[in-house]
């Protein structure tokens, strides 16, 4: 997924500096300055940079007064469906919507943790294609059918506000069910979540986050396929969330008497971003318990063959590579949801294999998904769970510090504000977003 400040949020931080150390791998402190381009926006998603040079940013809406369901992460709330998601564009210092009245189901009355419009990608002539998701029953259309619905790929164009459906992925995995186990709690039924993109000449790659499948589809609707079904892990002595603790507790968490020491989960994949080398890399955020370091950066190749490129990592909810090699990974939260915590990471990969933490924490929250500018910043959607409070920010490496002591050093901290609350739970295994 791939500007100056806006005028109307002059909320400046001045070039705040952060020092940090690594969490793991080759320790590096990096001094980072950040500041935010974009605000007020409703469970930020999937943002990229257009031809023009415009940052063009989804936003997954607030739901609305349709149909509604129980709500899957034990709030008690309904989530309930409506036309409240967006494109926003960054264009000279300015932010606007610009594509609006899109599909939003959130949860209800707080509009948080909304699912609709996930990523916006560019095609090689810079032909706009808009990603919705939907982590719910295929067979539900609660738009008319000349509308934009749930779980496609469409070709976008901004003149005209019009969108052209390229493939419905919710409907291919309803027909063949790639990964042979995909269902949801509460229905039984067969899930889809298109959650990303990458594009490589002619063809998309899709990433069904509740399918654990990359499809893939030519930009003009054909050969609509799974290219590869990612692979399960085995986790020994997981960690639960525990009755009486008041930790959130989904359905899934066994009884406190009857904890496994072995468990298999599913991959749940998040970002993709093809390689220097040509493969695709695709993040991770792991199946529930959601455990910590478990979450691994796979690299697929061309024949559809899996490896592992890189682990350690908790609740990976985006990657790409910049122009010189570096691969950046974005961590959703540095703990598992269930204990409510929000804290986000970015992580620097070098071409060496060192890694570098950029930011963590200190107002990174809740981080959905980041992209590379063309002067190397990273920008980043952050709280992306909430209606009305997402930004994107951008963040700059500036220098290599000496590093003083095992940790961290100077800290500026920057009020943005902490919210410590759960994302939702999508399914038995899954744990994207009700949203995307």
């Amino acid at each position: 997924m791939r500007l100056p400040f806006l005028s109307r949020t002059t909320v400046s931080f001045a070039t705040l500096v952060f020092g940090f150390a690594t969490v793991f791998g080759t320790q590096r402190v990096v001094a980072a300055s950040f500041s935010v381009v974009a605000d007020g926006l409703n469970n930020v998603r999937g943002l990229n940079f257009g031809p023009d040079g415009s940052l063009y940013i989804t936003e997954s809406g607030v739901g609305g007064d349709g149909r509604c369901v129980p709500g899957p992460s034990l709030e008690g709330l309904d989530s309930c469906v409506g036309t409240t998601g967006a494109v926003t564009r960054v264009k000279d210092g300015k932010q606007e919507r610009i594509l609006e009245g899109l599909p939003s189901t959130a949860l209800r009355p707080s509009g948080s943790t909304g699912e609709g419009p996930q990523d916006i990608q560019f095609d090689a002539v810079g032909n706009p294609y808009l990603l919705i998701g939907y982590g719910g029953n295929p067979t539900i259309n609660d738009f008319p059918e000349s509308a934009s619905g749930w779980g496609q790929l469409y070709k976008v164009d901004f003149q005209t506000g019009s969108l052209t459906s390229i493939a419905d992925f919710a409907k291919y995995e309803l027909a063949n069910n790639a990964d042979g186990g995909n269902v949801l709690d509460t229905s039984g039924e067969i899930a889809s979540n298109p959650y990303a993109l990458a594009i490589k000449d002619n063809t998309a790659y899709v990433i069904d986050a509740a399918a654990n499948n990359v499809l893939t589809v030519g930009l003009d609707g054909s050969n609509l396929k799974s290219f590869v079904v990612l692979p399960k892990q085995k986790i020994s002595n997981p960690v639960f969330p525990t009755p009486g603790s008041g930790q959130v507790l989904p359905p899934e968490a066994p009884p406190s008497d009857r904890i496994p020491e072995e468990i298999e989960i599913e991959s749940v994949p998040t970002g993709a971003s093809f390689g220097p080398d040509g493969a695709l890399y695709v993040s991770e955020y792991t199946g529930f318990p959601f455990p910590v370091g478990k979450a691994r950066i796979l690299r697929v190749a061309s024949d559809g063959e899996v490896t592992v490129f890189a682990e350690g990592f908790t609740q990976l909810s985006d990657l790409e590579f910049d122009a010189k090699g570096n691969l950046y990974a974005l961590q959703y939260s540095n703990e598992p949801q269930w204990l409510g915590t929000a804290d986000a990471s970015l992580i620097q990969i070098a071409p060496d294999g060192t890694r570098t933490t950029l930011l963590s924490g200190n107002g990174l929250e809740s981080a959905t998904a980041l992209t590379v500018g063309s002067e190397g910043d990273v920008y980043v959607s952050n709280k992306g769970d909430r209606a009305g409070q997402g930004q994107v920010l951008r963040i700059s490496p500036i220098t290599k510090v000496p590093e003083s002591g095992t940790t961290t050093a100077l800290v500026a901290f920057a009020v943005l504000g902490l919210i410590s609350r759960p994302l939702i739970y999508l399914n038995k295994t899954h744990a994207k977003t009700r949203q995307r």
